[in-house]
């Protein structure tokens, strides 16, 4: 049996002849299993609320976009539509064409991009899930579908035959401007639906059919500003990347999901590094208990460790003795924390005890890599204060 462990487990469950110590090393055990249970909750509830942030771009937006590179048209002629859809692996795709415009309504003004898209686009985007109030539009019957972010700034809602929305975009030209009124192209349109996603995509997009968006762009039938892809389960993006490069001699850049919110992506990522590296400080000083404990016992046990050495244990072997000590006050503490942090997130994800609103439970979400995380930082962070602890022990203690 190994000689140091075996002391250093009988140190840890038997008591010690001075009460304080007793008092300090179940404090100090406290100490980690306190900072484990909070690093493991914070983490899991950030994923839940990571997960709750992108669950509606994760429905409005598609598996692949493909943008132009320079310029803002693709050509998409017939003969690239037919090699696209021979493409293994892609399940459908809708034609985009996209442009920012000034929307005015009964004296109201509001900036927004319209969005046409074609009949397919359905099958990219799962309408019923963004939809809000009323229906989808119909085709060629000048409708559009607005956001609620877009109709609560204009006060506008739904079906007024009687005040159309009027939907503005520059001409295209260059040179000074001497009638307004010739400098933009006009449009008008119902409302027929009104979708909801989020409140910064509510206010953004107006939603049209492919060629009422044409018709105000002045743009030809075989241009578009981009294509949304939805890929098959388990199809291969690189492989289906590799085959649209050759469809389309022009450059053009793919976007997956992640790509296309690259910016909302990069801001949770950062808040989840700040969010761990702040509570891994705090439990970094409950942790460090452990080295005051270690420290004590080293003192209280001065007896045995010259024992120990007139015994034939070297100065290594006594230090380890007591950083085996800290180390299993570190995973006992460790692996309560752990299980009752799974425990409760285990809970919450299927009860929701804990609400944000009265309707709404906190989001969490119960990951293994968080509880890797969780295990290495507070090993690691608990071997360092057993190391710095046991290293009292010098030439000097023993002789």
């Amino acid at each position: 049996m190994n000689f140091p462990l075996y002391i250093a487990k009988r140190y840890l469950f038997s008591k010690s002849s001075k009460n304080a110590i007793n008092i300090i090393a179940r404090i100090a055990i406290s100490a980690v299993f306190v900072g484990s249970l909070a690093l493991f909750i914070v983490l899991s509830g950030f994923s839940g609320l990571r997960d709750f942030s992108l669950q509606f771009t994760n429905i409005f937006d598609s598996d692949l976009k493909i943008y132009p590179s320079n310029g803002k048209t693709i050509s998409f002629s017939k003969n690239s539509e037919l090699k696209l859809k021979k493409i293994i692996g892609i399940e459908g795709y809708s034609k985009i064409i996209e442009e920012k415009v000034f929307l005015n309504y009964r004296g109201k003004n509001h900036i927004a991009s319209i969005k046409g898209v074609d009949n397919n686009f359905g099958n990219i985007v799962p309408l019923d899930s963004i939809l809000f109030l009323n229906k989808w539009f119909v085709p060629n019957q000048n409708e559009v579908v607005i956001g609620l972010g877009t109709s609560q700034k204009l006060s506008m809602g739904v079906l007024d035959y009687s005040n159309l929305l009027e939907i503005y975009v520059p001409k295209p030209g260059v040179g000074q401007v001497n009638d307004p009124s010739s400098a933009f192209t006009k449009k008008r349109a119902v409302a027929s639906g009104m979708y909801q996603v989020n409140e910064s995509l509510d206010s953004k997009y107006v939603f049209s059919d492919i060629g009422f968006a044409r018709s105000l762009l002045n743009m030809d039938s075989t241009s578009v500003t981009s294509i949304e892809l939805k890929l098959a389960p388990n199809s291969s993006e690189e492989n289906i990347r590799d085959q649209l490069k050759e469809i389309f001699p022009e450059n053009i850049r793919i976007k997956n999901r992640i790509q296309q919110n690259d910016g909302l992506y990069k801001m949770l990522n950062i808040e989840n590094l700040f969010v761990y590296i702040f509570v891994s400080l705090i439990a970094a000083i409950a942790i460090f208990n452990i080295a005051g404990t270690i420290i004590m016992t080293i003192l209280e046990k001065q007896s045995n460790i010259k024992t120990m050495s007139s015994l034939g244990l070297t100065l290594k072997d006594i230090r380890k003795i007591f950083f085996l000590k800290g180390l299993l006050m570190t995973l006992i503490g460790l692996a309560i924390g752990l299980l009752i942090g799974i425990i409760a997130i285990l809970v919450q994800q299927k009860f929701g005890f804990v609400l944000i609103t009265p309707t709404l439970p906190y989001p969490v979400r119960f990951e293994f890599i968080n509880v890797a995380i969780v295990f290495v930082t507070i090993s690691v962070l608990g071997a360092i204060a057993s190391k710095i602890s046991a290293t009292r022990v010098t030439g000097k203690l023993i002789s």
